[in-house]
């Protein structure tokens, strides 16, 4: 999108009169009016495409209908952006996109939330006017993380550019030509067989079921309803921030208590908290970083985030040193739950059936890891729900979410700091980190608690941040574009940080591939959306008494009874993992 100047330039829409900078598009300055043009291909995030025509206008002298996402004003246009015929334009293209589409609405992923289903309605098709040959493809679920149903693309475009320009991993695009054109992976290669790295962007901006998660609802219900099991679950920090949304409350809604009733209400025997295993990840991780200050590596790179990991042994192999050996807290809870949690209950592993809710698409592909099993090759998790999941398995059970009163975790993992919470947002894994390692450096309590110079909301900063004599160059980086910006600067030797925190989704976890579809009015990558959540995140760490990682009582007494020590060996066996490279690096 061109960059605004000081100029102003005047037009007429629906003759209305208007000044907005040179630059501005039609619809831009349509919607300073309180016009809203119908779009589908468009995302305010994403480069423009024009690919979908469902935006187009009526330009005075044109002769031709223009995309009004892509078409720039100039002095003296006269728009018309609403009458019979170009209603009727517009509908023909929508006509004709549905009736090249699957007639399954009703048992649709997307149903109620398809954007080419709300446009159809907005429109008034009623009606399939072209009959005849439509498109087929195979429909790909090879994925662990991400099922891809070509039938139901428009080709709007968005996921390739998503893919592009927002996690720099260009995996997708379009092959064929005319009626024959389909997205996909180079040479048309399963999803599983690609270079994706499973993070599921393509996914969150995806205006129909085109792509959507590989479900593991159906797995829960079964062991559910399973008397000869133990089912246990846990929930994401960032789950809490988001999960309201799916039951109409205001986005940035603060849910942990609630959510927790709902999941005791669906019949899980025990409902633990991922925040302490994201205690226990700073534990450790801040363990390994002070022994790195005085060893090396450095820097050390975070691991919490599964994309980023898929990424990191898919395109810089040459970096695997420097990625923490640190478990995700959701790996570490499960870990802990099959052994620790086991024993104290007397329960064969074997039949625990241990339920992540996560927010993160590229979540399941972690559960599915060989290294993140027991030694007899037990997984640790044995299935990963998303907080689209969960929100329809509270729906479906018939549980009224928003009047649920609130209800605690069990222990013994159900106690977490606030610095715990804080790992759901981007920079909140290194603000958790600085508050732990502060002290073990200095030896004295953290003079503060709150590091608001690493809050990375805009994707990508570099900062120093002192601990005691040392003065520590940290980058924090959301997005995979960001990410590559500091890998590169590491690589040609340009900057020498001391740790690095990479999340692949925009803002963090609170805008992973599995978060609840935007309210009306808003988009999945939405700022203003993500930094709503990132803020109740923040109000539930300031809201606590616990805010720091090695003052909670449950993980010293994990260590006291279990563990040891951190960093001890029974730690790095159960906390602790390993990264290979999975391509040539010449593949980058």
């Amino acid at each position: 999108m061109a960059k605004r100047k000081g100029k102003m330039v005047s037009l007429t829409i629906d003759e209305v009169k208007i000044q907005v900078p040179e630059g501005t598009t039609i619809m831009e300055a349509a919607e300073k009016l309180g016009i809203r043009i119908p779009r589908l291909c468009y995302h305010p995030d994403l480069s423009l495409a024009g690919s979908c025509r469902v935006c187009i206008v009526d330009v005075k002298d044109m002769g031709f209908y223009m995309a009004a996402c892509s078409s720039q004003v100039w002095e003296g246009m006269e728009v018309q952006t609403n009458s019979p015929a170009i209603r009727q334009a517009r509908r023909d293209i929508v006509e004709l996109l549905c009736d090249n589409h699957p007639m399954d609405c009703q048992t649709c992923e997307r149903d109620g939330r398809c954007e080419l289903q709300n446009l159809a309605y907005s429109m008034g098709v009623r009606a399939r006017h072209f009959e005849g040959k439509r498109k087929r493809f195979p429909i790909d679920i090879s994925s662990h993380s991400v099922v891809r149903d070509s039938e139901k693309c428009v080709l709007c475009g968005r996921c390739v550019r998503v893919c592009a320009e927002i996690q720099g991993v260009h995996n997708l695009s379009q092959h064929g030509r005319g009626f024959h054109t389909v997205v996909g992976p180079a040479h048309l290669v399963n999803m599983d067989d690609s270079v994706c790295i499973q993070c599921g962007q393509c996914i969150n901006v995806c205006p129909t079921a085109a792509f959507v998660e590989k479900r593991g609802a159906s797995a829960v219900w079964e062991a559910l309803a399973n008397p000869q099991l133990h089912v246990v679950v846990q929930a994401a920090p960032s789950i809490r921030a988001a999960i309201g949304e799916g039951f109409g409350l205001p986005p940035g809604t603060p849910c942990t208590g609630k959510m927790a009733a709902a999941l005791r209400r669906l019949g899980f025997d025990a409902v633990f908290d991922t925040d302490f295993g994201a205690d226990l990840t700073i534990i450790e991780e801040s363990h390994e970083f002070l022994n790195r200050l005085k060893e090396g590596p450095l820097p050390m790179i975070t691991s919490c985030s599964p994309g980023w990991v898929n990424f990191l042994e898919k395109f810089y192999p040459e970096l695997i040193p420097h990625a923490s050996t640190c478990r995700s807290p959701m790996s570490m809870v499960a870990a802990i739950v099959k052994t620790y949690y086991a024993q104290s209950k007397n329960i064969d592993p074997k039949n625990i059936f241990s339920v992540a809710v996560m927010p993160c698409v590229a979540k399941k592909f972690e559960a599915r890891r060989p290294e993140h099993a027991l030694p007899d090759g037990t997984p640790l998790t044995d299935a990963v729900l998303t907080t689209r999941e969960l929100i329809w398995m509270i729906k479906c059970y018939g549980i009224d979410f928003a009047a649920l009163p609130d209800a605690d975790f069990d222990s013994p993992m159900g106690v977490a700091s606030g610095a715990g919470d804080i790992f759901g947002t981007t920079g909140g894994v290194m603000e958790a980190t600085l508050r732990a390692a502060s002290e073990l450096v200095t030896g004295k309590p953290a003079d503060r608690l709150e590091f608001t110079e690493v809050r990375a909301v805009e994707g990508l900063r570099e900062v120093y941040v002192a601990i005691g004599d040392h003065n520590i160059r940290v980058a924090v980086a959301n997005g995979i574009t960001n990410a590559k910006k500091v890998l590169d600067k590491v690589i040609a030797g340009e900057e020498h940080y001391h740790i690095i925190e990479v999340m692949a989704c925009p803002g963090g976890c609170i805008g992973g591939g599995g978060q609840p579809y935007p309210p009306e009015g808003m988009k999945v990558l939405d700022p203003k959306l993500l930094a709503l959540r990132a803020q109740a995140l923040y109000r539930i760490d300031s809201g606590k008494e616990l805010r720091k990682s090695h003052d909670n009582p449950a993980i010293e007494e994990l260590y006291d009874q279990f563990l040891g020590a951190p960093g001890s060996a029974k730690a790095h066996e159960l906390l602790h993992t390993h990264y290979t490279p999975k391509l040539p690096r010449g593949v980058r």
